[in-house]
């Protein structure tokens, strides 16, 4: 489907993109893909990585900015929905900023898109959105929800949304595998609470979840990857092995434990190979076939929480992970 296609990524300079953008080059031998986000300086470094490539253009904007949206939109079949204020404590103290461009920019976003005619449209969401503590999750999940209603509320028109969902991405910036990394000569790590547990994911599995969304959407979908848990004092002991822990207490709106399914979602959830798919409960399309195709529907008593998950990462594989991948951590 994205064979020879017109990409846009939003907030395409951050961590994913830096991700996204090689790997969708290479492998679907995109036509044009387009990087919107606000940093001058981050598209400038970005644009060093690819020379005079002329499949890439960058654009300086906001998708606050609905009219800037449209321009750059111009002519483009798919989208994904990158940018996002995210970080916790961040968005916990500057609540107006992160729900100007976690809601009304995935607001203006959704009407651009529909207006441009786009094909198709991915949007990043987060563990956090699920039953969120925090406001970074709860604009996540209104975000979530507009997507989602969107498939109806266009009309006429032939665009296309979904969501994928997943939790931590290992070693990207701001994450806490760079945080322990740069701490760790200190003889000294922080630990909020040693009970904590969080998902894990690479960036190449969350780009290879946008490509399977991609290719699999009707509408509405909200696409859970399959990854495993760790607890925070394990991901310390494999970055920082030795380093003492020093325990100090949660931050506003952390959780102890994440989630990415919850008890209100399981009606409606369908389990893949790889992946969870949770169908929109609104105009009974999750009783659709089209959307259900090959899924198993999820137990009544299921959720998919990060303290009660099936599968577990070791030690010893985040250790070889962050031997391998030491250079580009904490990078973008």
């Amino acid at each position: 489907m994205l064979q020879n296609s017109s990409i846009l990524i939003t907030g395409g300079t951050v961590s994913f993109g830096h991700a996204f953008i090689p790997m969708t080059l290479e492998k679907y031998k995109t036509r044009r893909l387009v990087i919107l986000s606000r940093d001058e300086m981050k598209q400038w470094e970005m644009a060093k990585l690819y020379g005079s490539d002329p499949r890439i253009r960058f654009f300086i904007g906001d998708v606050r900015d609905k009219d800037r949206l449209m321009r750059a939109l111009d002519g483009i079949e798919f989208v994904v929905h990158a940018a996002a204020v995210k970080i916790v404590p961040t968005a916990e103290y500057n609540p107006f900023e992160c729900i100007k461009t976690n809601v009304l920019g995935a607001m203006n976003l959704i009407d651009a898109c529909i207006d441009r005619k786009v094909k198709r449209v991915v949007a990043l969401s987060t563990d956090k959105a699920s039953s969120p503590l925090n406001l970074y999750g709860a604009t996540k999940l209104a975000s979530d929800k507009m997507f989602v209603a969107s498939n109806s509320y266009a009309g006429h028109q032939d665009t296309q949304f979904a969501v994928v969902r997943y939790g931590n991405v290992m070693g990207s910036r701001g994450s806490v595998i760079p945080l322990f990394m740069a701490q760790a000569e200190s003889g000294e790590v922080p630990i909020t609470d040693p009970r904590m547990t969080r998902f894990m994911i690479t960036l190449d599995q969350g780009v290879e979840l946008v490509w399977r969304a991609f290719e699999d959407m009707v509408g509405g979908e909200i696409y859970v990857k399959k990854i495993p848990s760790m607890k925070v004092t394990d991901i310390a002991e494999a970055v920082a092995p030795g380093a003492r822990h020093r325990i100090i207490g949660i931050r506003p709106g952390e959780k102890l434990h994440e989630q990415m399914i919850g008890e209100e979602d399981v009606p409606y959830t369908y389990e893949y190979d790889g992946y969870y798919k949770i169908l929109p409960a609104i105009n009974d399309w999750h009783q659709d076939p089209k959307r259900i195709k090959n899924g198993n529907k999820a137990p009544a008593d299921f959720v998919y929480r990060s303290d009660t998950n099936r599968e577990w990462m070791d030690k010893e594989t985040l250790h070889a992970w962050v031997d391998k991948n030491r250079s580009k951590i904490g990078k973008v």
